[in-house]
């Protein structure tokens, strides 16, 4: 299934802004046997003064921009051309849980993928005791990690309510969890930190999802949505898989790879420090549409 993708972020600011330096993560990844990039670019609209193209820890796409000169607006546009591989659902070959420790210390790696990379805290997703007790319930009867992952991104849909106005893109985990309601960044960091108080490796992912108007209706034009879902170490058999918990559903031919990491810190699609004064607003559109 090949899409074509579009997205567009603009910032206007009540006061021209300089002297400006981001670091974007947008252009999507080619994946082996998961995601195939045909072709990407991103435009800048005013120009930057330097553009630098890197790939971080990660193995990310990162476009490094600096402004120096004065600007009113700033927007960033990305356009790709991506195919998503069909990937049947795998059978359940994870280790017991019982087992799992020991099959973590053989995974003896430290490359940035590697699941001892995604095990402890991060930035974005301390500790959290009452989210430990939470997972250690919904995991009781689960035998197996792939088991207990899936268990845990079912039990996040359950038992929260998606609500784009309870949380901001800096609300901790803390408080999503105790209101029960939050978007697609507070489900991934809540089930990374429910999975990783189990003991099993998990991360965050960055994309795009596709979405489809109800039955009846017509397509609208920037309706797509960036999103994030979580991925965990099922065992070195099984390897990552990807769920995805405000949807119910492991992650499938209508998501795309744009970033991997521990959680959003690793992964902020843009991310950067600007000379301001005064306020400002943003606008975000996504347009996937599979092609014919």
């Amino acid at each position: 299934m090949i899409y074509a993708i579009r997205l567009r972020i603009s910032y206007a600011y009540e006061r021209p802004a300089d002297v400006g330096r981001h670091v974007l993560r947008l252009l999507p990844l080619t994946l082996p046997g998961l995601q195939i990039v045909h072709e990407s670019r991103l435009s800048f609209q005013p120009r930057p003064s330097e553009v630098i193209n890197r790939r971080d820890f990660f193995g990310n796409e990162c476009t490094e921009i600096a402004y120096i000169d004065r600007q009113l607006t700033t927007e960033f546009e990305m356009r790709a051309r991506v195919e998503r591989l069909e990937k049947p659902r795998s059978l359940d070959v994870s280790p017991r849980r019982s087992d799992f420790v020991a099959e973590m210390a053989g995974a003896a790696s430290l490359s940035p993928h590697a699941p001892h990379q995604f095990l402890w805290a991060s930035p974005r997703v301390p500790r959290h005791a009452g989210i430990a007790d939470w997972a250690a319930e919904q995991a009781r009867s689960c035998e197996t990690a792939f088991a207990t992952a899936e268990a845990i991104s079912l039990a996040l849909h359950r038992d929260m309510t998606f609500d784009a106005e309870a949380t901001l893109v800096d609300t901790p985990i803390a408080e999503a969890f105790a209101l029960r309601r939050g978007v697609c960044q507070d489900f991934t960091h809540i089930a990374i930190c429910a999975l990783r108080s189990l003991g099993i490796p998990a991360g965050y992912v960055s994309g795009f999802l596709r979405t489809l108007p109800p039955k009846g209706q017509a397509r609208l034009e920037g309706a797509d949505a960036m999103h994030a879902w979580v991925r965990a170490w099922c065992g070195n058999d099984m390897g990552w898989v990807e769920f995805d918990p405000t949807n119910a559903m492991l992650a499938g031919s209508d998501h795309v790879v744009i970033a991997y990491g521990r959680d959003y810190f690793d992964v902020s699609p843009v991310k950067g420090a600007l000379r301001i004064a005064g306020g400002r607003s943003t606008k975000q559109a996504v347009d996937m549409v599979e092609e014919d």
